[in-house]
């Protein structure tokens, strides 16, 4: 099994969306028994929040169903049994870096680091408004795609 975990702030805007976002891709290729997805933040502000309604709206309007996923802390243990844990944006990734065990340091990187765009970071949506939101969703999809592929070309895997 395959672990992946998307990591922001406070785990109830960006790597929620990612979460049901890339869990959904995984299962439109048959891969959810390869493929675990997880989100989580690294404040633990929201511990057991839903995702924030904003980006629940904007997710359901395209399809995507972000109802089941709860905000919760990055723990010491995910270090160690992720394979993956992408941070939304830089500030992220270093809170990362400086709690992540040297011999683990290698799970972690930007999530849109595996995609071709422009931006190398998820914006927070949080203080914005509607446009935000639609703005993550672009981006997470992209990105989503993207990791999706590298991961099925790491690890031999196809359509299933």
């Amino acid at each position: 099994m395959i672990k992946v975990m998307f990591v922001c702030l406070g785990n109830i805007c960006r790597s929620p969306t990612a979460h049901g976002v890339f869990e959904q891709m995984v299962k439109e290729q048959g891969l959810e028994h390869l493929i675990q997805v997880e989100s989580s933040g690294t404040s633990g502000w929201h511990q057991g929040e839903k995702p924030d309604g904003r980006s629940s709206a904007e997710a359901a309007n395209r399809g995507y169903d972000l109802s089941y996923v709860r905000s919760q802390a990055t723990t010491d243990a995910d270090f160690v049994e992720m394979d993956y844990l992408l941070a939304m944006d830089a500030d992220n990734l270093v809170e990362l870096q400086s709690r992540c065990p040297k011999e683990y340091q290698h799970k972690l990187s930007l999530f849109l680091s595996h995609a071709e765009l422009s931006e190398s970071e998820v914006p927070d949506p949080y203080y914005g408004g509607t446009k935000g939101f639609s703005h993550v969703l672009d981006l997470v999809e992209a990105g989503s795609r993207a990791l999706l592929e590298h991961i099925c070309s790491q690890h031999s895997l196809g359509n299933r």
